[in-house]
């Protein structure tokens, strides 16, 4: 079963997509997501100069080796733009593999482990009043877990939060960045206020979760999951910077919060230590982002060795192919803890037809073989890519500061 043919399509419905589409000799075709955000031209020109041309020939069936050929034989490991190319590669294989066999990917995985794969969905406000109805209108959407960003008072910029009437995207069509200003002290006397009012309307059913999205300090992040204890969060994503592995020791030393990180790593070298010391509590690297499913599902065995349960990034900037590839990962996987669901926009939904489902706070890839997801080629040309940017984050003197 050798590859004969393989192209990369990059589309816009509302925002940018790369996909690259794998065919064999025999007619079988698979699908893999390649978007980086902000980057996708990167990995669209990587797929199409580099690895494309080493794939005609090779034999399909051989997922593991050619993970490895694409990773260990460039010399040059690593990376983003790199393990997005790997991870759309490996996932259009797995995706051949299952049509192959006549089998959705989760069998291939040894079969599901669950029913279901428990999904949590994002909620925002420009005040405290709007956050709180925002979660409450989610929950009656049928979600059971909620991700809670709220804007602080006086501060115009602050993360995660949605734009009147429209859903959240960071991504910013133009010619430049975005410029935003981020200040600690306001958000750390604010977010318990939060979600201490989210917890009084709400109860405690809802499982509430909050992204701090790498703006503190190590003792800082310490300080804001203690004040957070009162209310029971899932976790508290991205702390701090991940880089400095070291740095979360201090906050699993003073907060009983249980921490996430991890949609900005793209291998388990940059995981190894946070899991094996135990210093989170779920693993948040991607399908696409992470050197596909091979190498995810040896990021999860590693950290279920640890107690280490996995919540995998899947915003909306990853297309329906990941959306797909990540459920399939979920239900199969022993250690699997949430799955993050933003949604897509009808014309993304009509790009990428898919047979996965969501019901009751909880979604399905379904039992069509590979992962169940389409592309219309047609209408993808329709919506031609667009030059954005993810914003780039100052402190109040003008200091460039992680956004």
């Amino acid at each position: 079963m050798k590859i004969a043919d393989a192209k990369v399509i990059v589309c816009s419905p509302g925002r940018n997509f790369v996909t690259l589409k794998i065919v064999t000799e025999d007619g079988l075709t698979g699908l893999g997501d390649a978007t980086l955000n902000g980057r996708e031209m990167a990995v669209a020109s990587y797929l199409s100069e580099h690895i494309v041309p080493l794939l005609i020939g090779r034999d399909a069936r051989r997922i593991e080796d050619t993970w490895h050929y694409l990773y260990k034989g460039v010399y040059w490991r690593k990376g983003a733009v790199t393990m997005t190319a790997i991870a759309a590669v490996d996932v259009a294989l797995w995706d051949i593999a299952g049509k192959a066999a006549n089998k959705p990917v989760y069998q291939l995985f040894g079969g599901a482990s669950r029913e279901e794969v428990l999904v949590y969905s994002h909620a925002s406000g420009a005040t405290i009043d709007h956050t709180v109805t925002a979660v409450a209108d989610r929950a009656k959407a049928g979600y059971r877990a909620i991700r809670a960003q709220c804007a602080v008072p006086g501060h115009a910029h602050s993360y995660g939060v949605s734009k009147a009437g429209r859903a959240y995207e960071p991504a910013e069509r133009g010619a430049m960045p975005a410029e935003t200003t981020w200040s600690t002290e306001p958000y750390l006397q604010f977010a318990p206020m939060l979600f201490d009012r989210l917890r009084r309307e709400l109860g405690s059913e809802i499982q509430l979760l909050h992204d701090v999205h790498h703006r503190l300090r190590p003792i800082e992040a310490a300080r804001l999951g203690k004040s957070l204890e009162p209310y029971h969060l899932f976790w508290m994503e991205d702390p701090v910077p991940a880089e400095l592995q070291e740095g979360f020791r201090t906050i699993r030393q003073h907060t009983t919060t249980p921490v996430a990180v991890g949609e900005v790593f793209d291998s388990i070298y940059d995981a190894y230590r946070l899991i094996q010391e135990q210093l989170i509590d779920y693993i948040r690297a991607s399908v696409v982002h992470a050197g596909g499913l091979t190498h995810l599902r040896k990021i999860a065995a590693v950290a279920d060795l640890y107690h280490v349960r996995t919540g995998c990034h899947g915003a909306s900037d990853l297309s329906p192919v990941t959306m797909a590839a990540a459920l399939h990962f979920g239900l199969s996987v022993h250690n699997f803890g949430i799955q993050e669901h933003m949604g897509h926009t009808p014309e993304t939904e009509q790009v990428f037809p898919h047979g996965y489902t969501f019901r009751d706070g909880a979604m399905h890839p379904g039992d069509r073989p590979g992962l169940g997801v389409t592309i219309d080629e047609t209408l993808a040309a329709a919506y031609p890519y667009q030059r954005a940017y993810l914003p780039v984050a100052r402190l109040e003197d003008g200091t460039v500061h992680s956004w």
